[in-house]
């Protein structure tokens, strides 16, 4: 199966060759046959590009700053590729690369179209800043009471089918990405799954929870995409 790699990236220089080097190439029996991996350049100011480049990812630019704006560019440039899996990941080196095939086995085995990576399961609660935890915990509580579905998290390392991926019509521009994904693949009946997966303290500083305003803004976005899901469609 051929699988396509996004990683949205804002001034990453000292953590993108590692995600790069640490995506694995090859599998077991073709398991994995990673074909292109897409860094979607979110506004960086710092070397993060060329270091991508060099280490063979296809950059993509999208200056208008926010997560989900930087994911959709990079699903527009997929248009050239067309691969079977689309692998979300971010470019901090929080994520454990190496952990791709827990997240493609379901989707390969026909279990999930959906595999969401729980770091809450994978023991890495300790690497998740205190506010990161709180809001995890209460987005995924509100899913279960508003839709009926159990999350244990909303991370980003995901891998989704991409056919179903283009039928989710996503459309959120900033941090609501995640939650809106899960949310539109609960109501259109997506088989989703969650496998655990490592998680670590990111190189750098987060720019969303690691700053008062960036938490104060994820969290009314995650909770505002909540009740709009819940309420107005």
């Amino acid at each position: 199966m051929k699988v396509s790699v996004i990683i949205p990236v804002l001034n990453e220089e000292d953590a993108i060759a590692k995600v790069i080097a640490d995506i694995p190439q090859a599998g077991n029996n073709g398991e994995i046959a990673v074909q292109e991996i897409i860094v979607v350049d979110n506004g960086c100011t710092d070397n993060t590009v060329a270091i991508a480049e060099r280490g063979g990812a296809r950059v993509v630019t999208e200056p208008r700053r926010g997560y989900g704006y930087a994911c959709l560019a990079g699903i527009a440039a997929l248009a050239t590729s067309v691969p079977d899996i689309v692998v979300f990941l971010d470019g901090d080196y929080s994520d454990y690369p190496t952990d791709m095939p827990r997240l493609l086995h379901p989707i390969r085995n026909g279990e999930a179209a959906l595999v969401i990576g729980a770091r809450t399961q994978g023991g890495a609660k300790e690497a998740l800043l205190p506010q990161a935890r709180f809001g995890n915990w209460l987005a995924c509580f509100l899913i279960h009471r508003f839709f009926g579905v159990r999350y244990t998290d909303l991370g980003p390392f995901r891998a989704i089918r991409y056919a179903d991926l283009l039928a989710l019509n996503m459309q959120d521009k900033t941090f609501g990405w995640t939650v809106e994904m899960q949310l539109k693949a609960a109501k259109l009946g997506i088989a989703v799954c969650e496998v655990p997966v490592r998680y670590r303290k990111r190189i750098g500083t987060s720019k969303i929870t690691g700053t008062f305003t960036g938490t104060l803004k994820a969290g009314y976005k995650i909770l505002t995409t909540l009740f709009y899901h819940r309420f107005l469609t």
